[in-house]
């Protein structure tokens, strides 16, 4: 079954990274095909993939309650990766490794975000699990602005077994999580081969994830709220490993 990617920024990323197959472009009748649009439309020439102009209405339809923004693109479904892929990436970009692993995260927007800022810092890698978990769907696409689109996504039947797989290939795990023997995420030292693990919404990580890494991250507060959005929590620490990692480069 065909994947049907909305949203512009969605629409146009699938298009610049060229690694689905297209069926059919659909564009609202009368959208002023200026801007992002105009480069969508440009793109899908580029490409060899059909334009259909419709009514508005008719994309409704297709697509309940989505905001659109006037483009649907009709292509295969996501082309996940293997962990092989992920190291190699980083061997080719002679970087240490570093990867997300997503412990059961079901929120589509929670997902889409982490995977923006995944894609922003440079991870080689994505890694979550086949059950419980939000899938790469049209509506993770498009919350995270198409920037999955250049990533590589791997799906794997049991998290912690890749955990011990990464580590024997020389890449630390580090949990973020809440917990009384975690430390402070900015004094310790996360230039090194490093993949970091997020929990769920409210359980967290999982016993045997948690157990597994090597060692846990925590983010101090001050506020009143028990504890930041994993997406949030999450992009913190990413971008912080990519800071530290650029400046000792």
């Amino acid at each position: 079954m065909a994947d049907l990617l909305y949203g512009r920024n969605a629409v146009r990323e699938a298009l610049r990274a060229r690694r689905r197959t297209f069926q059919r472009l659909f564009v609202s009748a009368g959208a002023q095909e200026t801007g992002t649009l105009g480069e969508i439309v440009r793109l899908a020439g580029e490409t060899g993939v059909p334009i259909e102009r419709v009514d508005r209405r008719e994309l409704d339809r297709r697509l309940i309650d989505a905001n659109h923004q006037g483009v649907v693109l009709e292509c295969s479904n996501y082309p996940y990766a293997e962990l092989d892929d992920c190291t190699a990436l980083a061997e080719e970009r002679g970087e240490p490794a570093l990867l997300l692993m997503l412990d059961h995260i079901q929120d589509p927007q929670n997902v889409g975000t982490l995977l923006r800022t995944a894609e922003v810092v440079g991870v080689h890698g994505v890694v979550i699990p086949g059950r419980r978990a939000a899938e790469i769907t049209p509506a993770v696409v498009n919350a995270s602005a198409g920037a999955v689109e250049h990533l590589q996504i791997v799906v794997v039947t049991n998290l912690a077994a890749t955990i011990e797989q990464v580590q024997h290939a020389g890449i630390w795990v580090v949990g973020v999580e809440d917990d009384e023997r975690a430390q402070v995420f900015d004094e310790v030292d996360l230039n090194l081969p490093l993949a970091l693990v997020l929990g769920a919404e409210g359980p967290g990580l999982a016993r045997l994830t948690r157990e597994r890494c090597d060692f846990l991250v925590r983010l101090p507060m001050r506020g009143q709220i028990a504890s930041l959005n994993v997406a949030v929590a999450g992009s913190i620490v990413l971008y912080h490993a990519w800071r530290v990692r650029e400046q000792e480069r």
